[in-house]
């Protein structure tokens, strides 16, 4: 073919290519026809003496040929036909055979609108450059950045974006529109969008939840952050993911870095053990010193009440002795008595009867005894 319905040829030597990369339709007029004359000459050698009716339906087929290629394009599945007429929008295609007005009339723009496009920031994947490790190469200008603690962290990360196709509820413009005619280089504007996005969201955080447990929730402000500016800008662009590829401090001071962490790490670990000792210990001695209170305060009780109840008796005994204080005093007498000689060895004589009787006193048996009951 002389031209593609896909490219962006033009006459001698091929148009300009649309913002979209997949370029207008410009049919080459006289590459097309000098490639039919010399396909002529060689069918009829001599290339005289033409007979009017065969050169006539040449020229008819050759027109229908230009006719089809001039009004026609084709839409690929993964694109989308963006129909300009004299440099302003006027219709979109769906993937499929259509027709247009010839160039310079109509152009057609082919964006691929599903095909999902990635960005790496902060680094480089194959080519030359300093720190080139594995297939990959550092862009430190790119990735360096200052965080919210006064911290350097070297961030690489991947943007993975792609075209819009709804309709802008405010302008009222396809995403396809916006893409095509609000931006002009569409890679750099999400590349540079990204990484101050990124700036922005690493300059309001401290260094170490970037490094360990915030790394997600870091890429998700990031994306949010890149969609507002960019529609802000109605770039037509959607941004499906934010992909954090390496987040260290910088390797001049990796190690310092590890070092630092590494104390800290065992400083939580001993004021863990501290709380740990502190949190067992407090509970154990307040334990014990209620127990010494509910001990003397229970004493207390016990001493009040005995008293209390030793000063009620010397009262009910005081009331009787009032009232028959001759009964009172023998009785009290009574009960002394009882009360001393209850558990002592004894011998009562009756002093009318025993006349006559000699009184034996057992000594040696009551001493034993007393002997036996002292030990």
């Amino acid at each position: 073919m002389p031209w593609s319905s896909e490219g962006g040829g033009g006459w001698k030597g091929g148009g300009a290519q649309g913002p979209s990369g997949g370029g207008h339709q410009r049919p080459d007029l006289e590459e097309l026809l000098k490639r039919g004359q010399d396909k002529f000459k060689q069918a009829i050698p001599g290339g005289s003496g033409v007979p009017g009716p065969l050169l006539f339906l040449l020229a008819v087929a050759l027109a229908a040929i230009v006719a089809f290629y001039a009004f026609t394009f084709r839409v690929h599945p993964d694109e989308l036909g963006v129909v300009m007429r004299f440099g302003q929008y006027v219709r979109q295609e769906p993937p499929g055979l259509h027709f247009r007005l010839p160039y310079p009339i109509e152009e057609v723009s082919l964006p691929k609108v599903t095909r999902q496009n990635t960005i790496d920031i902060g680094f480089r994947s194959a080519g030359g450059g300093r720190n080139f490790q594995g297939g990959m190469r550092d862009v430190p200008e790119e990735s360096l950045m200052l965080t919210g603690d006064e911290n350097i962290v070297d961030v690489d990360f991947v943007v993975y974006w792609r075209i819009r196709t709804d309709r802008d509820a405010k302008t009222g413009q396809s995403g396809v529109e916006q893409y095509l005619f609000n931006i002009q280089n569409p890679e750099t504007t999400v590349k540079e969008v990204a990484e101050c996005a990124m700036r922005e969201v690493v300059g309001q955080s401290n260094i170490q939840p970037i490094i360990t447990e915030a790394r997600q929730k870091t890429e998700q402000a990031v994306q949010r952050l890149m969609q507002n500016i960019l529609d802000y800008y109605g770039a037509g662009i959607r941004i499906d993911l934010i992909q954090m590829q390496k987040v260290d401090p910088p390797a001049q001071v990796i190690d310092a870095f590890r070092d630092v962490q590494a104390a800290r790490a065992d400083n939580v670990k001993l004021q863990n053990d501290a709380q740990a000792y502190h949190n067992k210990v407090v509970p154990e001695a307040g334990g014990e010193a209620e127990r010494i209170v509910q001990a003397a305060e229970a004493y207390k009780q016990q001493v009040v009440a005995e008293a209390t109840g030793q000063t009620a008796r010397f009262l009910k005994v005081y009331e009787e002795y009032k009232k028959a204080p001759d009964v009172t005093r023998k009785r009290m007498f009574f009960e002394t008595m009882e009360r001393v000689m209850g558990g002592t060895d004894k011998i009562i004589l009756d002093g009318k009867s025993g006349q006559g009787v000699l009184p034996f006193l057992p000594l040696d048996q009551m001493t034993a005894k007393r002997k036996e009951g002292t030990n």
